[in-house]
């Protein structure tokens, strides 16, 4: 078998166009595709800020991974860009290391996102607990508002701490500096954004004119109403122009970063995390996809799409790019049928950037502040904490930890502890099922009368290192003659477990006591056959309990007799 994975790379794009793709449908597309642009602007803006990036980089990332992501990607509707997920990790990159390695770990991630769709690893993505999802999810969210507490307050600091408690002390020691406008404005954009997400709905089937523009998102009306209100009325808050100095309206270019091995030799936990974070956010949001238009995504054509978007994007003046949710869900609901929706919302941001450029200067920092307050709420699942008195406690540990973890310390050792606690829950659980059984007379009557001379024991689950204390019983309580393990219900045995049996044989033998087996089907028998422990039970193997309770009983009435 050969260790190199067949290419199989077809993207949805290529079913979609050989599937007759008319007139009707790319209108359809072309409305959803111009309606998602609209929804990104802000939001791909917002989240560079908050990463410590210039908001470029952020419109940059959506219509180039955008781009990409919907033209090679497995889905047929999601749409790539800029994540709320990612300002955590992308903040303490670009301070701890610098914006050129900041280019090289997301390139490296999008190597590894590529690898993992070639090699078939898509799938895995969906056995990460859904605890952990949960905790680290939930963290973030946390992690985000805080992080946008100096622009909502309009404090006059310089860049805030990646840290949780460098955050709490820079806002709690500059409280002082407080800007009520700006905190006046941010307030206001946020109750503009809530208001008209839950009456804007209402109002559209009730009001005739109203009905295109209740599909404008709230986001899209406190921006606009936000910089109306910082034009006309001058008023002093910090905007993109006098921070930035504006957005560059013109084509991204090709940048080649200054490599330091000194630095980029750190990097390597940075991009695992990158790309596991990444495949993570893209495959959930696929799936959430699928269940809104009946369809079924290619997860490792998708992962590939995205590892070909973040190797590009980064030499363009991008940031790490994934799907997400919030837009994918826009261009569902907004008609879309095909990936050409989301090629269409790349280009419609494109043409913005070339357009509309000089005006994104008057945007006040406060309302993209509020902006990702809003996201950031959304973004968690704060009804699983309400929840949690349903679960067990390895659930309940589980999702804590990971969310502690994430806003205390670190998303990456978050994650890691997460994983580990899931998998010693998962063993304890499985461990826990495994289980023995000792058979009497009464349901077997060829066992009246060998009490002490002959045993039979049925067992059942896996048999694996986490349960093997099971056959190291039955070796405490060996009978006389002749012991019965009846398999037929065990349905994994790892290699620990083979050895253990193994071992179980041997000190059967140096006692005298002759051990029978029945019931090895499937990988038992398989890892049974390749561990040499079928060799060394000889004879002593039967396809069902009877032939090796038959067997038993007139072994032992050989050695009594």
């Amino acid at each position: 078998m050969s260790l190199i994975p067949t290419l199989d790379f077809r993207p949805k794009l290529a079913d979609t166009l050989a599937g007759g793709y008319t007139r009707e449908r790319f209108m359809r597309d072309l409305g959803a595709g111009l309606t998602v642009g609209v929804v990104a602007l802000p939001l791909a803006m917002a989240f560079a800020i908050a990463s410590g990036l210039k908001p470029e980089a952020g419109l940059f990332t959506a219509i180039i991974a955008g781009f990409i992501i919907s033209a090679l990607g497995g889905s047929r509707v999601q749409i790539g860009g800029p994540a709320g997920a990612f300002i955590v990790i992308v903040y303490g990159i670009v301070e701890r290391y610098g914006l050129a390695n900041l280019i090289i770990a997301t390139a490296m991630s999008g190597v590894l996102l590529f690898i993992m769709g070639l090699f078939k690893l898509g799938t895995l993505i969906r056995f990460i607990p859904i605890a952990v999802v949960i905790g680290f999810t939930n963290g973030i969210a946390v992690l985000i508002a805080l992080s946008q507490c100096k622009d909502f307050l309009g404090l006059k600091v310089g860049a805030m701490p990646a840290d949780f408690f460098g955050i709490l002390a820079v806002v709690a020691n500059n409280l002082h500096t407080t800007n009520p406008v700006a905190l006046a404005l941010a307030s206001g954009s946020l109750a503009v954004i809530v208001a008209w997400q839950r009456f804007a709905p209402r109002l559209g089937p009730r009001v005739q004119f109203t009905g295109k523009l209740t599909s404008v998102p709230g986001s899209i009306v406190a921006l606009v109403l936000a910089t109306l209100a910082v034009v006309v009325l001058d008023l002093k808050v910090d905007t993109i122009g006098s921070r930035f100095g504006g957005i560059p309206a013109t084509l991204p270019s090709f940048t080649w970063p200054a490599f330091s091995w000194d630095s980029a030799r750190f990097l390597l936990v940075p991009t695992v995390t990158l790309a596991l974070l990444g495949a993570i956010e893209s495959l959930l949001c696929a799936r959430v996809a699928d269940g809104m238009i009946d369809d079924r995504h290619n997860p490792n054509q998708e992962l590939m799409a995205q590892g070909v978007a973040n190797f590009v994007t980064p030499f363009f003046g991008g940031m790490p790019a994934t799907g997400t949710i919030a837009r994918t869900v826009t261009n569902i609901k907004s008609g879309a049928t095909s990936p050409v929706a989301g090629m269409v919302h790349a280009a419609a941001l494109l043409l913005v950037v070339l357009v509309a450029a000089p005006l994104a200067g008057h945007i006040p920092l406060a309302c993209l502040a509020a902006i990702l307050m809003f996201v950031a709420w959304n973004m968690g699942e704060w009804r699983e904490f309400i929840t949690l008195r349903q679960y067990r406690m390895p659930y309940r540990i589980t999702l804590l930890a990971v969310f502690f973890l994430t806003v205390v310390f670190d998303l990456t050792v978050a994650v890691e502890v997460g994983l580990i606690a899931a998998c010693v829950t998962f063993i304890y659980r499985i461990s826990s099922l495994t289980r023995s059984e000792l058979l009497g007379a009464d349901t077997h009557p060829v066992l009246e009368g060998q009490q002490g001379r002959v045993s039979a024991w049925r067992l059942y689950g896996a048999l694996f290192f986490g349960a093997v204390k099971l056959v190291e019983a039955i070796e405490d309580a060996l009978p006389q003659h002749c012991v019965v393990l009846d398999l037929k219900n065990v349905i994994y045995i790892d290699s620990s477990g083979a050895d253990t049996l193994a071992a179980l044989a041997s000190t059967c033998r140096k006692k005298g006591v002759r051990l029978l087996v029945s019931g090895l089907m499937h990988q038992p028998l398989d890892i049974a056959r390749r561990s040499g422990l079928l060799a060394q039970l000889g004879d002593g193997v039967y396809p069902d309990l009877a032939g090796a309770l038959d067997a038993a009983t007139q072994a032992n009435a050989a050695a009594t007799s």
